[in-house]
């Protein structure tokens, strides 16, 4: 099996690596692009190399990052290490049996570091340089271009305001943690039921083909700097990404995050099948503190995913940072308001989860709504998601073992189309910026933003569902996916890796 493996993922590396139908542009003077989730006042994302010729004009000098914003990034790019380890893994551990608590562990940290590594050498390029609508380049293959040792500088990547970078390798940085935690999240969806192997196979195709190239649909374009004029405008928006082209708004991730690796999640829940004894035997979580300890550590993290994708430590940033803090609160107060009403009694689980599923709505709306506007997000979120993974679970039939989907898709939907209407300046919303060449801002009518958000939906659901049946079926027929009853019954902790997360 571990020779299949190397040989499947040589092979992709082969495939990502020849000539295929998403080349780059011939032109080697139009440089990646760095791109990045949408400040509340954009369209959609930002950030692109200074280099760009359409760009020249904007920076008569050599870029200079401001140190402020520097440390900003960095340190936001740490809370989301922390999101995925400890956070996210604690979470999912704490929610299964102790005898997979280990696998759920070791699932969540090899991901992690492996997608880490796929995107330094080609995921980035992939998804945010310039190539066509759908599919990035191959500048930036093994992050070729963004360090010169000879002089030890950098290659500067623009933030959402004219004039204003930080280090793109910084910015490859960021987003590679945005990545990595994605495919992470799909874990809890197959929990307890899939072979190690398969799970690193299906993620290096998912990542590849699903997250790369949604990530360069929604967040790419050409920066604010490549708006030197109005002759320029349409040979700009020409450039980007497919749905940012269309004018969603997405943040910091509703589509390309939560919906993107939910959608997997149940796919995956529906080929692999429901877990030994699902429907007969108690499947309790087997530790809600390390749970809860999770899901603090996920809250804390998340000030970074969301604030961070600001790119500049200022208004917009502060503006993501409180809504995040505000609409999670409104989420845990629903969360709990639900089951006392519906179940009798408050759960330190529903909390847990309430927490998670505000955060995961606010996502794409952060920095492009207003104050009040997320906690009205928050709420609406807190009883969607606990809808989501009761209601919801029963009608879809599928053993989506930690409620990935009624969690991060239902979430990440409600919080998606939401964004369409208290982005609305009427409504206390930041409204977006209608052009960039003179960077106005203005607000789209709500209804027509609402029906740009859906598109923007049913495009990633569609594109992820399918790129996940196709994964996940090739994984089947050259690993497969399934353990064995016995191993299954053993549990993942002493079949998969030989150890034991606890000791009697």
């Amino acid at each position: 099996m571990n020779k299949l493996l190397i040989a499947f993922v040589l092979s992709l590396f082969a495939l990502a690596f020849g000539e295929s139908a998403f080349a780059q542009a011939a032109s080697a003077a139009a440089s990646a692009a760095a791109s990045a989730p949408a400040a509340a006042s954009a369209p959609m994302a930002a950030g692109s190399a200074a280099s760009a010729p359409e760009a020249a004009s904007a920076a008569a000098s050599t870029p200079v990052a401001n140190k402020g914003d520097v440390a900003w990034m960095l340190v936001c790019t740490a809370l989301v290490i922390m999101m995925s380890v400890p956070a996210l893994a604690l979470f999912y551990g704490g929610l299964v049996r102790s005898k997979n608590m280990l696998s759920v562990l070791m699932q969540v940290f090899v991901t992690f570091s492996m997608i880490v590594i796929l995107w330094c050498i080609y995921g980035y390029s992939l998804a945010f340089t310039e190539g066509n609508a759908f599919f990035g380049g191959f500048d930036r293959l093994f992050m070729k271009g963004l360090f010169d040792p000879a002089t030890g500088t950098f290659a500067m990547g623009a933030t959402f305001s004219k004039g204003v970078y930080i280090p793109e390798l910084l910015f490859l940085a960021f987003q590679a943690t945005f990545a990595a935690i994605t495919c992470c999240l799909i874990v809890g969806a197959f929990a307890e039921r899939m072979k190690f192997g398969a799970v690193l196979a299906f993620m290096v195709l998912w990542f590849t083909f699903s997250y790369a190239p949604i990530a360069h649909m929604v967040w790419f374009w050409m920066g604010p700097d490549a708006y030197s004029g109005k002759e320029v405008v349409d040979a700009m928006n020409g450039k980007a990404g497919f749905i940012w082209q269309m004018g969603a708004l997405d943040f910091a991730g509703g589509t390309v995050v939560h919906i993107n690796a939910a959608v997997a999640g149940l796919v995956g829940a529906y080929m692999i099948g429901k877990r030994i004894g699902y429907g007969r035997e108690s499947f309790t979580p087997h530790s809600l503190t390390l749970t809860m300890v999770g899901a603090a550590l996920l809250w804390v993290g998340w000030f970074g995913f969301n604030a961070g994708s600001a790119l500049e430590a200022g208004n917009s940033a502060v503006l993501a940072f409180i809504n995040t803090f505000s609409a999670t609160s409104a989420a845990v107060l629903a969360w709990c308001i639900g089951e006392a009403l519906f179940k009798g009694k408050a759960s330190m689980l529903g909390a847990a989860s309430g927490a998670v599923a505000g955060l995961v709505a606010i996502t794409p709306a952060c920095g492009n709504v207003g104050l009040m506007g997320a906690i009205v997000i928050g709420f609406i979120a807190g009883f969607a998601c606990l809808w989501g993974v009761t209601g919801l679970k029963k009608m879809l039939g599928a053993d989506d073992s930690l409620d990935v989907f009624g969690v991060h898709g239902v979430g990440g939907i409600v919080g998606a189309l939401l964004t369409g209407v208290f982005n609305n300046q009427a409504l206390g919303g930041p409204g977006l910026v209608g052009d960039w060449v003179t960077a106005s801002v203005s607000s789209v009518p709500i209804l027509d933003q609402v029906w740009i958000q859906l598109k923007a939906v049913l495009i990633t659901i569609v594109w992820s569902g399918v790129v996940s049946l196709i994964a996940y079926k090739v994984v089947d027929m050259t690993i497969g996916l399934r353990v064995s009853e016995e191993d299954e019954r053993e549990g993942l902790d002493i079949s998969s890796h030989g150890e034991t997360a606890y000791h009697n």
